[in-house]
């Protein structure tokens, strides 16, 4: 009678571990049950890392609090960031964008975005470029400043294009009406030269404006001589855009698959979904975005105008780097809106191919 007891009692907890497994898989949605990747741990107990950058091996990331973190041979260095200005405390803001200039191994010269509080009380945020001294880095070279800022919505990205060009992207500063102006700096894809000044084949003459009409734009991507930018749609209608020079992308006059003349309509876009995507790369066709609010890598095929999740489950995504054969990324967790274990933010990295 005992043996049967005991049979019993194990049969009930087989049952019961089914059951919870199933339920967990229902309330995650079909693309938890995905096969996921093999995903390595390369840095922990980062500081709200917010972009991605790797020069011969280093690896240097920004994070919002203040800092960029040196990550050399496996040793992590948290390196200073000195700037002009007192770092804002409002959502969302700090130091953001970061990218290397591509002779930075001889100049040690990178380029940042932050978010500001002024001595009037307005909040604003800036480019800048900053200068590698040692084991930190100061702000030397003001390229573009005053652009209007708020409790949320900064944009921040910045990259640099293959032709040269620095591109950035701000948010509308919670005034959606901003981004519909040309002449306002809110709710753009702005593009600049190194030293701060306008290219003279930017769409709208004496303005640093590429395009327009954008609500929170977060990511960008070149795949094939084209330029790509992720964007934060209100309560869903996340986007991936392709940007055309001087073209208006319609907030907040049109979302999602709305439709209007003289406005370009997304790629993709997550419909009553959140994905909230950040940093993006481009690789052999795709395109691939970090999602905060998705909890996920995103896969965009655009020839096959296809999207899926490819990893899940390493909670907020900010930044995405492709080097070689491997994907990196970097968790948000501690940015206020994740549930942080105790060693998080951290980057990882998975090969590629294992994507497919």
């Amino acid at each position: 009678m005992h043996r049967f007891s005991s049979i019993l009692l194990m049969f009930m907890l087989l049952l019961s571990g089914c059951s919870f497994f199933e339920k967990n898989q229902e309330d995650q949605g079909d693309e938890a049950i995905v096969l996921q990747p093999d995903v390595e741990v390369v840095a922990e107990r980062l500081s709200v890392p917010w972009s991605i950058n790797k020069r011969n091996g280093t690896f240097y990331i920004s994070e919002r609090t203040g800092s960029i973190v040196k990550l050399e041979d496996g040793k992590m260095e948290r390196q200073p960031v000195h700037l002009e200005h007192k770092l804002a405390q409002a959502a969302e803001a700090g130091l953001l964008g970061f990218v290397l200039d591509p002779d930075f191994a001889e100049n040690q010269k990178a380029y940042a975005y932050y978010t500001y509080a002024g001595e009037d009380g307005g909040q604003f945020n800036r480019v800048v470029a900053l200068s590698a001294n040692g084991a930190g880095w100061s702000e030397n070279q003001v390229l573009l400043d005053k652009i209007p800022s708020a409790a949320y919505h900064h944009g921040g990205r910045i990259e640099l294009g293959p032709d040269g060009k620095l591109y950035i992207t701000s948010g509308d500063g919670t005034h959606p009406e901003t981004a519909q102006d040309v002449n306002s700096l809110n709710g753009k894809i702005l593009r600049m030269n190194v030293d701060g000044t306008i290219p003279d084949d930017n769409p709208f003459p004496d303005s640093y404006v590429y395009s327009y009409g954008h609500r929170n734009p977060q990511g960008l991507a070149w795949m094939d001589g084209g330029l790509y930018a992720s964007e934060h749609g209100q309560s869903a209608h996340d986007e991936i855009n392709q940007i055309k020079p001087g073209a208006n992308y319609g907030w907040p006059v049109i979302q999602g698959n709305e439709k209007q003349a003289g406005m370009e309509t997304p790629l993709f876009q997550s419909s009553d979904e959140t994905w909230a995507p950040s940093g993006m790369e481009a690789y052999n066709g795709k395109l691939y975005a970090a999602a905060l609010r998705g909890n996920a890598i995103r896969e965009y095929d655009v020839k096959n105008n296809q999207t899926k999740a490819v990893i899940t489950g390493f909670g907020r995504i900010r930044d995405v780097l492709v080097d070689g054969e491997y994907l990196y990324f970097v968790s948000n967790n501690l940015d206020g809106r994740g549930t942080p274990d105790e060693s998080d933010d951290k980057l990882y990295r998975v090969l590629l191919g294992s994507l497919n």
